[in-house]
């Protein structure tokens, strides 16, 4: 489920390094580009229904461009570390939503309906788990501010899968300014002028407020000014700064204000979390070019480590091994590391994946389901025991055990597939096509999400509960691939 980090369009540079301290509310944008203001300073501007589907919006157009990282373990952790931030935060939506994105560079941003995204450069790039809340607290406390899109009034009267794509097209161009900027054209949002304009007073409130809420969740406050000033340092000697630093600055002045603020709380470094440093550990290992060398890596920093660190460099050195195609040395070291710890949760789904991997099916189902007894429909292990079940010609057991968890859980695209998968090889033709209507409708595929529900409504033939069902979720769609299209074809005739 996981894909090996690499991106395909991304470049790295001190410049750019620097970005995510300073925006810390966007993405940020090379050199020339700006994200436009797509959120909402009041809900007079926009209703939290309107920013929830916008949010919705943008993260289906960030899977379609291959983007977003969809892996159980990194996404659990990360949206559990950003709730226990949030409990200590006042007012913004109802819910937020935590995620990854493949890229290398360090920067973070925030979208309507409570959207927050990492990179997987930050992740690397945060010394310790407090440096990482930081980053979500300072996000969070942009959404609850209002200080997201505080020029939406501009772009009020746009369809949300406008300027869903229009957010995802300035992200792509802080990827790859050429295609970035043809997306853009294509929205037909230039136009619009939308800018981000987070002022030095939204910025030192952002400070204050992700502090308080950083320091009520447990952890070091601190660890904002210092994550600041270690990437204000990465570029003091670059030959052309971001023009974003005129207005998104990490000045002295900002860094000596947070710091005094975060003195104002009781001092005491919160130790990292196992759980952060086996996260870091992953991104590292499948991030890295040569697999090889990412052993290598891992093996010195095991030389050098103790405790929490170098339990997470043994695991990272599994993965590696793993990538290297070395199956049996990368499960000696994951039964080592899983016997010593059995309530570790990710350890027992790398072990049953390895020994699945290595012939041992049986014991890798016995692991599972003994996981599952002591944490019932936990995410990560229920959706290794399915990949074992639908490894195993169990589509039927499989399907059971997906339908049981989305019962109680918001279904997202590797759910989705999963079922679709199982339905498939259950004979369930026309649930199948259903669930990977939806999977492909969450990867922002609009086009093949009709089509599969095309082939469904084929599949119910006289049924008119099931027709219904299907024509219900079809019109909808419809419309929504009407508008896509139209959309491309005034973008083409603009360019």
């Amino acid at each position: 489920m996981f894909r090996t980090l690499k991106s395909r369009r991304l470049r790295a540079g001190a410049g750019v390094l620097a970005g995510a301290a300073l925006t810390l509310a966007s993405a940020v944008a090379a050199d020339r580009i700006e994200l436009p203001d797509i959120g909402a300073s009041s809900r007079t501007v926009l209703s939290s229904q309107r920013e929830q589907a916008i949010g919705e919006a943008l993260m289906r157009a960030l899977r379609r461009d291959a983007v977003i990282l969809e892996d159980p373990e990194v996404e659990t952790y990360l949206q559990g570390l950003g709730q226990r931030v949030v409990a200590h935060s006042d007012g913004g939506p109802e819910r937020f939503t935590f995620f990854v994105v493949q890229d290398p560079r360090i920067n973070a941003f925030a979208a309507p309906g409570g959207y927050v995204a990492v990179h997987t450069g930050l992740i690397l790039a945060t010394e310790s788990e407090s440096e990482l809340a930081a980053v979500l607290a300072h996000e969070v406390a942009h959404v609850t501010q209002g200080h997201i899109a505080r020029r939406f009034e501009a772009a009020s009267q746009m369809t949300i899968p406008t300027l869903a794509a229009l957010a995802a097209a300035v992200l792509l161009a802080s990827q790859s300014g050429e295609a970035g900027m043809a997306a853009i054209a294509a929205t037909q949002a230039g136009a619009l002028q939308l800018q981000i304009d987070f002022t030095r007073a939204h910025e030192a409130e952002a400070d204050r407020v992700g502090i308080a809420a950083l320091a009520g969740a447990g952890f070091d406050p601190r660890s904002m000014p210092t994550f600041f000033e270690r990437l204000q340092k990465s570029t003091q000697y670059a030959r052309k700064p971001p023009e974003f630093l005129s207005t998104h600055p990490v000045t002295e002045s900002r860094i000596a204000d947070s710091r005094a603020r975060a003195e104002q709380y009781p001092s005491g470094r919160q130790p990292d979390s196992l759980a952060f440093s086996m996260v870091r550990a992953k991104i590292q290992a499948l991030s890295a070019d040569n697999p090889v060398q990412a052993q290598r890596d891992f093996e010195r920093t095991l030389a050098a480590s103790q405790g929490v660190r170098a339990t997470a460099a043994r695991y990272g050195h599994a993965l590696a091994l793993k990538r290297a195609g070395k199956a049996a040395a990368a499960l000696a070291e994951i039964r080592s590391l899983s016997q010593a710890d059995p309530d570790n949760v990710a350890l027992r789904a790398e072990r049953a994946q390895l020994e699945q991997a290595t012939g041992q099916t049986a014991k890798a189902l016995e692991l599972l389901r003994e996981g599952l007894a002591l944490y019932p429909q936990d995410r990560v292990l229920t959706f290794a025991y399915v990949d074992a079940l639908l490894r195993s010609g169990r589509a039927r057991e499989a399907r059971d055990a997906l339908l049981a968890y989305g019962r109680n859980r918001e279904p997202g695209p590797n759910y989705h597939r999963l079922l679709a998968r199982s339905q498939e090889l259950a004979g369930n033709l026309l649930e199948a096509h259903l669930a990977m209507a939806e999977y492909q409708y969450q990867m922002g595929q609009v086009q093949e999400a009709v089509e599969h529900l095309e082939r469904a409504r084929k599949e119910a033939g006289d049924d008119f509960y099931a027709a219904s069902r299907i024509d219900a979720r079809l019109a909808p769609l419809k419309e929504e691939l009407a508008e896509l299209k139209a959309k491309r074809r005034s973008g083409r005739s603009v360019r």
